[in-house]
């Protein structure tokens, strides 16, 4: 370790400084003398003394002493305790003397130092024969100790909110040090100027701790910023820092209304306006309300609007979507943002400038006169801002007005009004009188009111029908009034008046209809109109009459009605508890006069009277005043009053709210028990009633109260309310809370309790339905809390896409979820999740299967499948039938149409399950062609329906015709041929090629290899020339023939010099090994002409083509008549389908396009003891299953151990090119067919009679 070098020196180090250079050079001196060892002549003394050294916990130390005395003892003592004069100081293993003493070195090295070498060291010389004993001076070693921690109240690393504006106390205390560290504060990245800073001892002697304590003001610009707390000490390289996250709550920023245009504020009766409002800042953000003040609230309307918050910028959106109505004009919209911390609500107003047209035009007066008299009609609008001009028209002629008046109306409108007098004489009956309104604002809309002009002569008599006159009627009665009259010439005009004012039926739409005029009728000679009213107030001994002409009728109604108004005064507004309170009743009018009477929350007051007032309406008024002294309880109380009337048996009632002033009171929903959950949150509300509301809560926990300022796991809400996390059982118990107003103080009690998590009770596994019907899957669980929506379900699928349960209805009530499958399908079968989630973890888990049961499907070809064995009643055949259906399948057999008796010695059935796939293999032994030379009919049942396929059974024949031969490739000396083979008639079939050149005489035949393919190219052609290419399959029993479509083609190979047709992308099955045949006669004379071969030659030549010619005729000849006997014995043959797929030897059906053909020849069953055995792949290049991939195991839920789980559904598993069993599962069952008789064996040519043997060519 490096040698730490002195920090502070002693007051020698003064001198030093002053006489420096003098002491280099002597210290220069002592150093060589140092160099040289140390004679007894030499006097004694120190050439080196220690000084005082600072180094930190941990460190390693040197203090000098140089000693020139020879053969005297060195040693060194710490605060007076010889320490001996050995190297290794016995007793202090980190203490050692270093240097040579021979000359004189013996400095004491002590390396790890701590807290305990904190002491005065001083380097003592023993007496000797050359001198007394010497003693350096005394040295101090002062250890420094850094400051391993810090700790902050609030709790390091936590965030902590405030307020911005309001001050708070934060506190750090440093762990033990030396010195005691400096501790400093930085808010935001600056120095915290008010801290108060408190050193005490440490745990050991020498160690001292800080505590400093900071008051903090929170501005808005801190928000999301850290407080550092800072300890810094000589003892450290740099200093330690801790800090805490400030949460900073502060009010958001003035709303912005965003109009839509220029033109602020003005706008049309009938728009759609939309007026977005933006708040920034803020936090938390702000919260966006609109009001709409008009004349009926001053203090503005709460319209209902959403509003969203953009987090990342701290703005606050709202839009306010409104439909302009005329009333609207002059209504103040203001948009106001506030939050949980602002002080004042801040808002923008616009006030509307609405621009309304008139909603209607009236013609008051009659326009019905005696001839040569004036008719006086007066036009009014109903308001409309701006104003309209009025003019009338009288047909086509525009009249002159007498007057013309513009009033005030309503919504900030005026109406406008126009008199008109006009002299009527007969030729002006029936013309249309039309008062018409304009104005340059609604340039491109006509407001127009007509009448019929009407010249009359007075009616004869004229009364009025209904009730009495002065009968007394209840308010809201409907009365019928009909006027009649007799006589008059035209018709006369019945006109009804009231109280001398023409009655109309014109009125606001949101008033009641209480006015209903009938239209003249006319009966014989009789006229009569009729006046239905409903009753109110305005009626009460109004005078209603009927005028015709000169000749009038009236009578009048006394209407009962009770108050229209009834209003309390009272002479204070904030109250406390023992003011006295002086409430006075004022019922405006009714008839008959009411009794008022006081109630204080269904208590009677007594009361007494108050000057009378006047009444409207002709109507009785009332007044009655009550004195009351009030209490805390009143606080939003009603006292209310209630005007009887005995006659009308009705009720008018009014109320007075107390506001009340008085201490902190808790309600009766102030929550006593609270319910967490351990290691969650808790919030202990506060249901606290105090006017004006409470300004300060205090929370005590067994005798300790909590921080008003927060702790690391509790802080105090702003209403009062106190939040804790990370609960613990400890936690449990009662909380006091403490809170005061500028009235008084109260105290209550709140309890802590916890809940637990979910567990499945009942879940049904599995849970089975049929396809198309319902099921529910039912989960029961026992949970605290229990939630209406804890329930959900997950479906356990690797595909994503069947994942999904939007076709199936979740529900749950109470401890009961359900997930209900309507229209079930094979593709909802699977395994599902039930899970539980009440908010306390673990949620529960349960899983259950959804087995779909469903009909037979059976795997059957179109339209028919063929099996071929011999009928010499040796041989044995295997039909084979498999379907796929859940429950399980039960397999039946007809021939023929006739139930197949399976009891017969001939006949055995093995019958195979695996999950939902199930096989039904029939074996006929001693198959005869007469008896089993038929069409068997495979039916398959469950409980859920039936399918069945046809299996014809036929004997060993000739093969069918290939099919779909064509041309894949050309080129001027190959062709490429490909094709679909056909029922092989139960044998190994080959193709052959057959071809010719058109203009050549003569046939050419290629065989394919390997027999079994496909395809072939045939080369050795010629370019440019035409060919005919003929296709034929054969077996042991003979060929297809040549009469069959589809087996010939006509093709012509293109010129050298023209593009090949695209090359075919199989290689060739076989190249023909030898030559084409070519005409043997141009070969013999082009011979004869090099060679000038004899006249012999040629003959012989010429005569050996003739023969070949006239044998490959014959062969054509024979093979053409050939093909009708074959088409005669396939009679179980005549069937051809065409399809994609190739087609062979095979003991089973599929599911191809075409029909498939099935041979026993080299049939060996390979039949596992439980399993369906499919050892046909030879004879299938791909299987289509037409159903779905879930199978199922019903056996598997009866047998499987409780609780274990296998695979949902034992599917078979094959590929669509692979349909074997794995074959690792089973052992050779060959040994179930031993009863049965021997396959009929390798068929040789020996075994075939004469006339089938050999080859065709």
């Amino acid at each position: 370790m490096d040698i730490v070098a002195a920090m502070v020196r002693g007051t020698e180090m003064a001198l030093r400084t002053h006489i420096g250079t003098p002491l280099l050079f002597m210290g220069m001196l002592i150093t060589g003398l140092t160099q040289l060892p140390i004679s007894a002549s030499v006097p004694r003394g120190f050439w080196a003394l220690p000084e005082n050294l600072t180094a930190v916990e941990g460190a390693t130390v040197e203090l000098k002493c140089g000693v020139s005395a020879p053969g005297s003892v060195v040693q060194w003592a710490k605060d007076g305790l010889l320490l001996g004069p050995n190297q290794g100081i016995p007793g202090f293993p980190r203490y050692r003397m270093e240097g040579d003493p021979a000359r004189g070195e013996f400095h004491l090295r002590i390396e790890a130092c701590d807290l305990s070498d904190d002491a005065e060291y001083e380097c003592q010389v023993g007496r000797s024969e050359t001198g007394p004993e010497l003693v350096s001076p005394r040295v101090i070693l002062s250890i420094l100790v850094p400051p391993k921690v810090l700790q902050m109240t609030p709790e390091v690393g936590t965030t902590v909110t405030w307020i911005a504006g309001q001050e708070y106390t934060v506190s750090c205390v440093s762990g033990d040090a030396k010195p005691a560290p400096d501790i400093t504060f930085l808010q935001s990245g600056q120095t915290v100027s008010s801290i108060s800073i408190d050193v005490s001892e440490g745990s050991q002697e020498k160690l001292f701790i800080t505590e400093a304590t900071a008051r903090v003001t929170p501005q808005s610009l801190d928000n999301g910023k850290l407080l550092v707390c800072e300890g810094s000490s000589p003892a450290l390289v740099s200093p330690i820092k801790v800090s805490i996250t400030m949460n900073v709550l502060f009010p958001p920023g003035p709303p912005i209304i965003e109009w839509p245009d220029l033109n602020e504020g003005l706008v049309r009766a009938g728009q759609n306006l939309e007026l977005p409002c933006t708040a920034r800042g803020g936090n938390p953000p702000a919260t966006l309300q609109w009001l709409k003040a008009c004349s009926c609230f001053q203090n503005g309307q709460p319209v209902p609007t959403a509003w969203g918050t953009e987090h990342v910028h701290a703005t606050a959106r709202s839009v306010l979507t409104m439909t302009v109505r005329p009333e609207d004009h002059g209504a103040q919209i203001s948009c106001e943002a506030y939050n949980s911390v602002s002080t004042e609500t801040q808002k923008q107003s616009i006030t509307l400038q609405v621009t309304f047209p008139p909603s209607a035009i009236t013609i008051l007066g009659s326009v019905t006169q005696s001839e040569n008299k004036n008719v006086t009609l007066c036009c009014l609008t109903k308001s409309s801002r701006p104003r309209v001009l009025l003019r009338w028209w009288l047909g086509g002629r525009q009249l002159q007005p007498t007057e013309e008046t513009i009033m005030d109306g309503l919504h900030g409108g005026h109406i406008s009004m126009s008199n008109l007098t006009l002299l009527v004489r007969r030729e002006d009956n029936g013309l249309s009188l039309t008062c018409e309104a304009f104005s340059d604002a609604f340039a491109k809309e006509t407001f127009r009111k007509s009448l019929i002009l009407n010249v009359k002569y007075p009616a004869q008599k004229l009364w009025i029908e209904g009730p009495q006159d002065g009968q007394h009627l209840r308010s809201g009665t409907r009365v019928r009034l009909v006027c009649l009259a007799i006589g008059g010439n035209p018709d006369p005009s019945l006109t009804w008046y009231k109280d001398a004012r023409i009655v109309t039926e014109p009125r606001p739409p949101q008033e009641p209809r209480r006015v209903q005029l009938g239209n003249l009728e006319k009966s014989g000679s009789t006229f009569s109109r009729e006046l239905v009213l409903v009753l109110g107030p305005p009626d009460n001994k109004a005078k209603f009459s009927c005028k015709a002409g000169q000749l009038s009728a009236s009578t009048q109604i006394v209407v009962l009605f009770p108050p229209t108004n009834v209003t309390i005064l009272a002479n204070a507004s904030a109250l406390r508890p023992g003011d006295a309170l002086n409430l006075t009743c004022v019922s405006v009018s009714s008839n008959p006069p009411v009794n008022l009477s006081w109630d204080k929350e269904g208590e009677s007051l007594q009361d007494v009277a108050a000057p009378s007032q006047s009444a409207p309406f002709k109507g009785s008024a009332a007044s009655r005043s009550v004195f009351l002294r009030v209490s805390s309880r009143d606080h939003g109380h009603r006292v209310t009053c209630r005007a009887y009337s005995a006659e009308l048996r009705e009720t008018v009632s009014s109320f007075y709210r107390f506001n009340v002033l008085y201490p902190p009171q808790f309600l009766g929903e102030q929550v006593l028990v609270v319910t967490a959950v351990e290691q969650g949150e808790a919030l202990l509300p506060v249901s606290v009633s105090a006017n004006p509301v409470p300004d300060a809560f205090n929370w005590t926990f067994r005798g300790y109260r909590l921080s008003p300022a927060g702790g690391p796991r509790h802080r105090i809400l702003s209403n009062g309310a106190l939040q804790l996390w990370n609960v613990t059982r400890s936690d449990d118990g009662p909380y006091q809370l403490h809170c005061q107003n500028s009235e008084g103080t109260a105290e209550a009690l709140v309890r802590l309790n916890v809940h637990y998590a979910p567990t499945i009770r009942a879940l049904q596994d599995p849970t089975e339905v049929d396809v198309g019907g319902s099921v529910d899957i039912v989960c029961t669980a026992d949970a605290n809390p229990i939630l209406p929506n804890m329930f959900s379900w997950e479906r356990l699928e690797e595909d994503e896409e069947e994942q999904s349960l939007d076709d199936m209805k979740r529900m749950s009530k109470g401890s009961t979820g359900r997930l209900q499958i309507r229209h079930a399908k094979l593709s909802q079968a699977g395994a599902y999740q039930c899970i539980v989630d009440n908010g306390v973890a673990p949620a529960a888990r349960g899983l259950v299967r959804l087995v779909v049961r469903f009909a037979p499907q059976v795997e059957h070809p179109t339209p028919l499948t063929k099996v071929a064995a011999a009928g010499d009643s040796t041989s044995s055949a295997t039909l084979h039938c498999r379907a796929r259906g859940v429950p399980n399948i039960v397999f039946t057999w007809t021939k023929n149409g006739i139930p197949l008796d399976l009891q017969d010695p001939r006949y055995t059935e093995h019958t195979y399950h695996q999950g939902g796939v199930h096989s039904s293999l029939l074996t006929i032994a001693n198959v005869s062609a007469a008896q089993d030379y038929a069409l068997f009919t495979c039916t398959a049942t469950n409980p859920l329906g039936s399918d069945h396929t046809n299996i014809q059974l036929v004997s060993i024949s000739r093969p069918d015709p290939p099919l779909g031969l064509k041309v894949v490739s050309l080129t001027p000396r190959s062709v490429g041929l490909e094709w679909r083979p056909g029922f092989d008639g139960g044998l190994p079939q080959r193709f052959r090629i057959r071809y010719e050149a058109l203009e050549t005489p003569g046939f050419l035949y290629v065989d394919v290899l390997p027999p079994q393919a496909t395809s072939f190219t045939l080369t050795g052609l010629q370019p440019s020339t035409r060919y005919r290419v003929w296709l034929l399959a054969s077996n042991a029993m003979g060929d297809s023939g040549l009469g069959a479509k589809g087996i010939q083609l006509s093709i012509t190979t293109p010129g050298l010099d023209q593009p090949s047709g695209e090359p075919y992308d199989q290689l060739p099955t076989e190249q023909p090994t030898e030559s084409p045949r070519l005409p043997l006669l141009p070969v013999v004379f082009a011979v004869g002409s090099l060679l000038l071969l004899s006249n012999v030659s040629c003959v012989v030549g010429l005569l050996w083509w003739r023969r070949l010619r006239h044998r490959t005729e014959g062969i054509s000849e024979k093979t053409e008549a050939g093909s009708e006997e074959d088409r005669v014995r396939n009679e179980y043959e005549e069937s051809q389908w065409t399809g994609d797929q190739d087609t062979r030897s095979s003991t089973v059906s599929t599911i191809e396009v075409q029909s498939h053909y099935h041979s026993l020849r080299d049939f060996s069953p390979q039949l596992p003891p439980t399993l369906e055995e499919v050892a046909y792949a030879q004879g299938l290049e791909e299987e289509n299953m037409a159903f779905p991939g879930h199978l199922y195991d019903e056996v598997e839920r009866m047998y499987a151990p409780p609780g274990v789980w296998g695979p949902l559904y034992d599917e078979v598993q094959m590929g669509p090119y692979d349909l074997r069993w794995p074959m690792d599962k089973y052992d050779d069952p060959g040994r179930i067919y031993d009863q049965v008789a021997g396959d009929l064996g390798t068929m040789g040519s020996d075994s075939l009679p004469f006339e089938l043997r050999g080859d065709l060519v």
